[in-house]
């Protein structure tokens, strides 16, 4: 039987001695994760999208993984940048948001990853706090030292009973990888909270349509998927759900 194959959203990185010119990517920790599942990624370029070929271009696959990266253009969820935020590619945040009304129009099995459901909070009319650590008693949500030391925060979350996450990672409790310093303030459209850290910040989402698999985790399972079948079970039950 052949892989489903899993469009995974890529970045644009600059021209460097490895290549000439800028190239598409895609985080090999993603890839990893999606073909121990059993799936096949294709890395997506970001482009210019209108509604149309949004839906045109996810007609060839089977599921969709919004990865980590840059903050969201605040402006989309109508607030001023402040000086915390970093990376914004508005081309980016455009093509990723049109990326998610099509799979949600389509009902395509989706895996938001940290900057990913930030994306589907902000195109289903959410907001976001811009930068966590200003609130008292936030937990360490990233690295103090990076690029040196630890790659990612550990800490724990409580994940609600009943809910496409729960029975997806099999758990209502888990050790996370985190990096972000950003979090969900005004929860989007459709959406609803599905865990939490101990600090009370939203670490889950996922869609209450019919016949919807769109769950959003706040950390990063991919980094930890090798080592916690946990974790490892989010992109399993994403190929799992894709496979025709």
């Amino acid at each position: 039987m052949s892989r489903p194959l899993i469009a995974v959203a890529g970045r644009i990185a600059a021209a460097g001695r490895v290549s000439r010119s800028a190239i598409a990517f895609a985080g090999r920790v993603y890839l990893d994760a999606v073909l121990r599942a059993g799936g096949e990624p294709v890395t997506l370029s970001p482009r210019e999208l209108r509604p149309e070929d949004a839906t045109n271009l996810l007609s060839r696959f089977d599921g969709l993984v919004l990865m980590g990266g840059a903050d969201v253009d605040p402006h989309l969820y109508g607030q001023t940048r402040q000086s915390h935020v970093y990376g914004v590619n508005t081309e980016q945040d455009h093509f990723e948001m049109a990326l998610v009304h099509a799979a949600i129009e389509a009902k395509m099995p989706t895996l938001a990853v940290c900057r990913g459901i930030q994306l589907v909070n902000v195109a289903l009319g959410g907001t976001l706090i811009q930068h966590i650590a200003d609130i008292p008693g936030v937990l360490d949500h990233a690295p103090s030292k990076f690029p040196a030391g630890q790659e990612y925060a550990l800490h724990d979350v409580r994940i609600r009973k009943g809910t496409k996450l729960s029975a997806a990672m099999g758990t209502t409790t888990a050790r996370v990888a985190s990096f972000h310093h950003q979090g969900l303030d005004v929860i989007g459209r459709g959406l609803k909270v599905t865990a939490t850290s101990s600090d009370g910040l939203v670490e889950g989402l996922e869609h209450t349509g019919a016949g919807q698999w769109l769950i959003g985790v706040q950390w990063h399972p991919e980094d930890t998927a090798a080592s916690d079948p946990h974790q490892q079970a989010l992109y399993d039950r994403l190929v799992e759900r894709s496979t025709r």
